[in-house]
């Protein structure tokens, strides 16, 4: 299937649905599927809904805000307060299944309120190959995922999202901060903090694809082998232990295998997976 047909296909689908509540991150996947959900269907016939919460960086949040309002989309800014509940904050292997069981029982509820029947989500066909226990949810409450059922890839967005003219078509991937933090270390407003710091001093220093990793008194920074340089030399290297050291970590270090998504998931025994 060409990638002319697969955006017919969602359109397709897109019409079918009629009325959608979107589930938007502001985002590469979720901007695509708000851009292309607005030009099917209009305006008036979709609702963005953003979450709001310490796992959303205040500058993904308002940057978020900015395109939406660009690509004319009525936005909608929800709490989900996952952090409430011990299942999430106790970040086991399948937190992010907690964190979108409430994101998606939240959406649903104000589809009902608004006599909308159909909410949608941005994940794309790439996503099936990947540990996502959050995928768990968005089947328990029925969210569609249009771009999936197109067989649309991330690659595939990203070449339609440059036609489209969206500032989303080149960002890295930014999933929530929570994802940085390591397997059954409690997710806390503070340990998020601290990455959202650590991680707005990196890109001041220019670097663009990166994660900072929590390991409670270690901060495990991940960046492409190319970039090593930037945050091994001086004067970056001493900026760096300074700036991280003085939000709490101990030990700074670079991980020699490179950044790469998911990395947490490598220590996951299949049993755990399941």
């Amino acid at each position: 299937m060409t990638i002319s047909q697969k955006y017919k296909s969602l359109q397709k689908t897109l019409k079918k649905l009629d009325r959608v509540v979107a589930a938007y991150s502001g985002g590469v996947d979720s901007t695509f599927l708000l851009k292309v959900s607005i030009d099917t269907l209009g305006a008036e016939n979709v609702l963005a809904c953003i979450a709001a919460g310490p796992s959303l960086p205040d500058n993904q949040y308002k940057q978020a805000l900015r395109v939406a309002k660009k690509i004319g989309a009525k936005i909608l800014t929800v709490e989900p307060n996952e952090m409430d509940d011990s299942k999430f904050t106790a970040n086991k292997p399948d937190r992010c299944y907690h964190c979108k069981t409430h994101l998606m029982k939240l959406l649903t509820e104000i589809a009902k309120q608004r006599d909308i029947d159909n909410v949608i989500c941005g994940h794309n066909y790439d996503d099936k190959d990947d540990y996502r226990p959050g995928q768990l949810a968005i089947k328990k409450y029925k969210i569609e995922c249009p771009l999936a059922d197109a067989k649309l890839t991330k690659n595939d967005i990203r070449k339609l999202s440059r036609e489209l003219n969206l500032p989303t078509a080149d960002m890295p991937a930014s999933p929530c901060l929570a994802s940085r933090i390591s397997y059954n270390l409690p997710i806390t407003e503070k340990r998020l903090k601290q990455i959202e710091q650590a991680e707005d001093f990196l890109k001041k220093l220019g670097l663009a694809e990166f994660r900072v990793r929590h390991h409670d008194t270690i901060a495990r920074i991940e960046v492409h082998p190319e970039d090593f340089n930037k945050i091994t030399k001086e004067p970056n290297r001493s900026k760096i232990i300074k700036k991280i050291k003085s939000l709490g970590f101990k030990y700074v270090t670079i991980d020699l295998q490179g950044f790469r998504s998911g990395s947490l998931n490598e220590a996951l025994s299949k049993e755990e997976k399941d």
